[in-house]
This record gives C-alpha cells, structure tokens and sequence, in this order.
C-alpha cells in the first residue's frame, strides 16, 4: 500500500490578505512631509523586521520607489508601501499619527499583535 502525500511551500499571503488602514491624521501628515520636501515622488514605507523588546518591531521610512509585489495604499492624494513579508503580521491594521506627550509618530493599531512593548514600537504574534 502506498500513500501519496504532497507538499506545498507556504508562500507570503497577498491575495486575500486583509487591507491595511492608513488614518486621515496618517494620510495628512504625508501629505505635509510631501510638500516640505517639495518631492511628490515620496511614499511611506511600512515595514516589520526582527528584534525589539516584544520579538518584531514596525519600521517607517520614506521612499521614492514602489517595488513590484508591494501592497499600495492611496489616501488623500499620498501613498503608503509594504512588503508582502511585512504584510502578513500587520493584516488588517491601521497606520495613524499621533501628536502627544511621548512626541510625534506614526503608530500602527495591529489586531494581530498578542503583546506590545510600552512604546507600542514592538510586538509579538
């Protein structure tokens, strides 16, 4: 008797992944830093990496190219930018900006996240 068991790589979800959210404060303040830098050309990557105090950490920069499988998000006339790797541990959350006590930053609201650091800058899954 023989069994044929077949095997499929996990790939990074795409399709079907759940949107990330991307606040009007978020798409305001782009849109600000975009006319400061007098650069239309920029967008807000989003990124997750290893490391932080809770196991991942979210990473923010600016950039001027779209790479081919990025997930794009437009809002208010400005774009936001994420990895499919970075995409999977942040389905379904939200970007936003924040201005209070601890200063100035781009936050993400993640329902994925089980633990985060005080800061919010670091999670685990």
């Amino acid at each position: 008797m023989s069994i044929n068991v077949s095997f499929t790589p996990m790939q990074p979800k795409t399709a079907g992944t759940p949107a990330i959210g991307f606040t009007d404060a978020a798409a305001n303040k782009l849109k600000s830093l975009i006319s400061e830098e007098n650069n239309p050309n920029i967008k807000l990557r989003v990124f997750v990496s290893g490391g932080g105090c809770s196991g991942f950490q979210y990473g923010f920069e600016f950039d001027e190219s779209v790479n081919d499988d990025d997930i794009k998000v437009e809002k208010n006339g400005v774009m936001m930018v994420i990895d499919t790797m970075s995409a999977q541990y942040i389905a379904g959350a939200t970007v936003d900006y924040q201005e209070g006590l601890e200063g100035s930053r781009f936050v993400i609201d993640n329902p994925n996240a089980t633990s985060t650091c005080g800061c919010g800058a670091s999670f685990s899954i």
